[in-house]
């Protein structure tokens, strides 16, 4: 990651120039991810600070934070597929599917066993249609989800297809004299996904009901858990990964001659890319042109990046 001085200059009364990049999070349990980006335009002296992909107040763990330039970026990193450490409650249902929820049914769990776990769990492996939570953020007839439940209206969200690459179960845990059942997963799924509804969805299939005790997010795409800073960290020491390494960590990568480059900056096309894949281009000096795709015989850019 690089770093930035955020001091200002002597006698001045402006701030340093901000740079462009990511900002990988470790975000603290109880922010929204709302309160983190406001918390990042104060560290990087600039307004220009969006997110990739929210994550709940009670989840800890990865959020990507674009500042200038790399904002540009942040609609291509939401759609990434993502990992989450979660323990799931069986035993218990919630309105929220999460522990934030009230608890609407208690049923005993006692007689579940690693094998019943494990077949449903196979079941909501692969291709699925999920359900989200009805306190999602998803807008139904153009007001969100969750505004409506709060208001005491039912809501019927429709399923939408979404992947789960991996659901791995760690650890099984009995606790109040084996009533309650906690299990401790790993689920690498397609952007979109809504583990709390996989821990709702694993108890309705049991039927002992379930919710999400705990969410830890730990990969974002390319971008990891042990890359990320607390806020705390960040306070201390303002760090992040520069524009044109987030860039080459998350496309196909190609290098450009001094020709292409300036052809790119006046938006012209180029010879086509290697691959079919949106493509970030570097000019000579390593700093990220352009993201390509190809179009007929040619390279054409989707998003052109001035030089600094």
């Amino acid at each position: 990651m690089g770093s930035k001085d955020t001091s200002t200059a002597p006698d001045s009364g402006q701030e340093t120039a901000p740079g462009s990049g990511l900002v990988i999070v470790d975000k603290p349990q109880g922010f929204t991810s709302h309160d983190v980006v406001g918390k990042m335009r104060r560290l990087a002296q600039t307004r220009k600070v969006g997110h990739a992909g929210t994550l709940d107040p009670m989840a800890t763990g990865v959020l990507i934070v674009g500042i200038n330039k790399a904002t540009r970026l942040l609609t291509y990193i939401v759609g990434a597929s993502k990992t989450y450490e979660a323990t799931i409650r069986l035993g218990e249902s919630t309105v929220t599917d999460d522990a934030e929820g009230e608890i609407t049914q208690t049923r005993i769990a006692a007689a579940v066993t690693r094998e019943d776990i494990d077949r449903e769990i196979a079941k909501l492996t692969g291709d699925i249609l999920q359900v989200p939570s009805s306190v999602s953020a998803i807008k139904i007839n153009g007001e969100r989800a969750y505004k409506r439940v709060r208001s005491g209206e039912e809501v019927d969200i429709p399923a939408r297809p979404v992947t789960i690459h991996r659901f791995d179960v760690h650890d099984v845990r009995r606790e109040r004299a084996g009533k309650i059942v906690d299990v401790d997963v790993t689920v690498e799924c397609s952007s979109g996904t809504y583990i709390r509804a996989l821990a709702r969805d694993l108890g309705q299939a049991l039927d002992v009901g379930g919710h999400l005790t705990g969410l830890r997010r730990t990969a974002v795409g390319p971008y990891e858990l042990e890359k990320a800073r607390t806020l705390e960290q960040l306070a201390e020491n303002f760090e992040y990964l520069p524009l044109a390494d987030a860039a080459r960590a998350l496309f196909e990568n190609r290098e450009l001659t001094e020709e292409e480059a300036t052809e790119l900056s006046f938006g012209r096309r180029i010879p086509r890319n290697e691959t079919e894949e949106l493509t970030a281009a570097f000019t000579p000096d390593g700093e990220l042109a352009a993201l390509l795709k190809n179009k007929g015989s040619k390279a054409v850019p989707e998003i052109v990046f001035e030089a600094h």
